[in-house]
């Protein structure tokens, strides 16, 4: 319980167990990962069918054609590591090619905002190389909820309606799944996707014929995946149709059954952080996760044990640092394996002991302030925001998070699973959403947006190359206490992700409230830095609160500077969590959006 309220205010009970926890963006996906480890199978196998199932109940917010972070922590191992599900950019993706069409920047919508798609193949790793079931056990809920029908949430229903007119127009494709009957399905609408269905059930009929052992069966569904139908169904629509994306103008792909086939997920050793008796662990520079440990390593100056999680105080001094953070995010963040990134410079206390000096505990930052490493990072030109909002929904661009301003809203989806052996995985699917790129009809689902991420301008750290990864804004998190393994957790949200996964720690670490309550607790973000999402705009000094914040917070934070904006009372993250000390199992979800849920026992 917390030592700044007595009693915080909670919307459902933390979940506690000791056989196992599973917590997810919706409970049809809990449910499912809850029975593969009530059959048996251990937390990688249970993350598996948790990510099947999520790709079919949240199209709006991930598909097959998108890309994960995964960290797992495996108890026979015993080590923490990451897989890097982001595939690269096509080898016809240059900076001339799209130059050559016309563009400054890459459209956030489309078939040339297509990297190859990464889900399937670090799915079948993690099923291979740590989980012990046979691929039939997860793909078959996937396959039947697609197949049968699942109720379609209201977020997905809002979803396909904004950009209804571009799928008559443009997206016909989309339009066949997405518009039965030739209408917007109502929320609850039991709805299918046939194709979707058939395309995984194929799949694993192809797979089968590889006989009874299972990694040979695992193997086949890669080949089949990404050197059979799929990948030959996915280079003919992009070398074959044009496809109008948020430039206005119409575009093929370049990303071929080739590229497709020469990609393999990577497994490697998490960044981390030490914050007091915690070791947090992060993706690598590829991803915005490093973030979050620079926040940590800038708020380590700060004193903020028994400050009120939802004062003024306590929500500046974490703002202040998320902008130098993320600023250096914004100069310095790249492919590591196409520019060296002075990560550990960035992470070190002497680089974060003079960034801290430009904290005033009075006033609110209004400038973009990168740090300097000699030799290292670019110029960051910066959008103003006024002007583009309108364009980003119609055309089914933009942030993929929870929003204000109407333009077509996704969130991503996340989990976290801990199963009775002390297995853990947190992993944050993301991409080839609905409104991201037309359907390929042969298979029932769209091509992912991640190459918007990638600058046109070669001195970047993150421009546009064949082979390179763009910086993902996708992000999950595990942390050690005391040397032991601790705690998963994640939310979707683009940029805001790294900010509301670490408010989240902050007030379970400083605040000591439980998994649920500092889920549960007031939230906000700041608009400061550029987002990573078509058109990069930036607004200055803007800070989002949730309505629940108080009076006198909002009051204070307006009179040091910050530009507040009030959002609605349950707007901001759509958080997870789930722990483990001793035999305990312990799990949350967010209430906000009535869709994510834990269960566990």
């Amino acid at each position: 319980m917390s030592n700044i309220n007595p009693d915080p205010f909670t919307t459902r009970p933390e979940i506690e167990g000791t056989f196992g926890v599973v917590t997810s963006t919706h409970w049809i996906a809990t449910a499912v990962g809850m029975g593969i480890l009530e059959k048996g199978g251990n937390a990688f196998d249970a993350g598996v069918a948790t990510a099947f199932t999520l790709q079919v109940v949240e199209p709006h917010l991930n598909g097959p054609g998108g890309d994960v972070p995964i960290i797992v922590h495996d108890v026979k191992r015993g080590r923490t590591e990451v897989i890097c599900g982001q595939g690269p950019a096509p080898a016809k993706a240059t900076i001339a090619h799209y130059k050559s069409e016309g563009l400054e920047m890459v459209p956030g919508t489309g078939l040339l905002a297509a990297c190859v798609p990464g889900t399937f193949e670090s799915w079948m790793l993690l099923l291979r190389d740590y989980g012990t079931m046979r691929l039939r056990d997860v793909l078959e809920p996937a396959i039947a909820y697609a197949g049968n029908g699942y109720p379609l949430v209201e977020r997905a229903s809002a979803t396909i309606q904004v950009v209804e007119k571009l799928f008559r127009q443009h997206w016909t494709t989309s339009a066949a799944v997405y518009l039965p009957n030739n209408e917007v399905p109502r929320p609850g609408t039991l709805f299918t996707n046939t194709k979707l269905s058939e395309t995984y059930a194929r799949i694993l009929k192809e797979a089968e014929s590889a006989g009874g052992d299972r990694v040979a069966q695992i193997e086949r569904a890669r080949q089949s995946w990404s050197q059979g139908f799929v990948a030959e169904a996915i280079d003919k629509f992009c070398r074959t149709q044009d496809v109008m994306d948020v430039s206005g103008s119409p575009h093929r792909g370049v990303l071929s059954a080739d590229d497709m086939a020469r990609w393999q997920p990577t497994v490697e050793a998490p960044l981390t952080y030490d914050y007091g008796r915690y070791t947090v662990c992060k993706p690598g520079v590829w991803s915005q996760g490093p973030v979050m440990l620079q926040q940590l390593a800038l708020l380590k100056g700060f004193e903020l044990d028994g400050l009120d999680p939802a004062g003024p105080e306590f929500i500046h001094l974490q703002i202040e640092c998320a902008k130098l953070a993320f600023a250096d995010r914004e100069k310095f963040y790249g492919d590591p394996k196409f520019t060296d990134i002075p990560i550990t410079t960035l992470l070190s206390d002497a680089y974060n002991d003079e960034r801290r000096k430009l904290i005033s505990r009075d006033a609110a930052s209004l400038d973009f302030i990168p740090g300097s490493v000699e030799g290292f990072g670019s110029v960051v030109k910066l959008r103003r925001a006024e002007g583009h909002r309108e364009a980003v929904g119609a055309m089914g661009a933009g942030e993929p998070t929870v929003g204000r301003f109407g333009e077509v809203r996704g969130d991503t989806v996340h989990f976290d699973i801990i199963d009775q052996a002390g297995n853990m995985v947190s992993a944050t699917p993301s991409g080839g959403w609905l409104q991201s790129s037309p359907v390929i009809p042969e298979l029932g689902f769209c091509l992912g947006s991640r190459a918007q991420m990638f600058w046109l301008e070669e001195d970047h750290p993150a421009a546009l190359a064949p082979g390179k990864r763009p910086r993902t804004t996708l992000s999950p998190t595990m942390c050690y206490r005391d040397g032991e393994p601790y705690m998963a957790w994640g939310s979707p949200g683009g940029d805001q992700q790294d900010q509301w996964t670490t408010q989240f720690f902050l007030r379970h670490v400083h605040a000591k409230l439980n998994l649920q309550e500092a889920i549960d607790a007031p939230a906000w973000h700041s608009e400061h830095f550029p987002i990573s999402f078509w058109p990069r705009t930036a607004r200055p000094g803007v800070l989002v609160l949730e309505s629940r914040v108080p009076k006198a917070t909002v009051d204070t934070l307006k009179g040091r500077g910050h530009v507040v904006e009030i959002g609605p009372e349950w707007s901001e993250g759509r958080l997870t969590a789930a722990s483990r000390v001793g035999r305990r199992r312990r799990a949350a979800a967010n209430p906000r959006g009535m869709q994510g849920y834990a269960a566990g026992r």
